[in-house]
């Protein structure tokens, strides 16, 4: 089981002091919310190289609070720090739902790659009037791009399927 609070502070590890306490301080006022903005707002300010891994984490916590589109841009206009990675976040602006792996009557949406084993952990939405809906219905980890579906989890365990990710 993750414990965000402590994936919270690793967050504002990263930045500088006055930025970190102003993260901090959102995470103890239950304002979740608002400190995902600052967080991203200040690690792009600063300039902070982060890792792949740290990448997909912040956007994993943005998804539990629903901020994931909020500070998607953000997060991946943030310099990487170069090292190699296992974990990738792969959704962009430009990302497309998948063709080839299916899931009810769900679109399925690449989110995160574990480049170690190939697996894809994509997010399953419902398609409405008006486009996809907000929130997913469902995660899933692929085998790869093209399937099949390993486990699929439920809206709430975006941690779970992430570490399901995982080699």
């Amino acid at each position: 089981m993750i414990d965000e609070a402590d994936v919270w502070k690793r967050f504002t590890r990263l930045l500088p002091t006055a930025a970190a306490a102003e993260v901090q301080v959102c995470w103890d006022i239950g304002e979740q919310e608002a400190g995902l903005d600052v967080l991203a707002g200040a690690l792009l300010a600063h300039q902070v190289p982060l890792s792949e891994t740290t990448r997909v984490e912040i956007s994993v916590v943005a998804e539990t609070w629903g901020e994931r589109e909020a500070v998607a841009a953000r997060l991946l206009a943030c310099p990487g720090d170069g090292r190699p990675t296992v974990l990738q976040l792969v959704e962009g602006p430009d990302t497309v739902p998948l063709t080839g792996a299916q899931l009810a009557d769900l679109v399925l949406i690449p989110w995160v790659r574990c480049t170690a084993s190939g697996r894809l952990l994509v997010r399953a939405h419902a398609e409405e009037p008006w486009g996809l809906s907000l929130n997913p219905e469902h995660y899933a980890v692929l085998a790869s791009e093209q399937g099949p579906i390993l486990r699929i989890f439920d809206s709430s365990a975006a941690w779970e399927a992430l570490q399901e990710l995982m080699p």
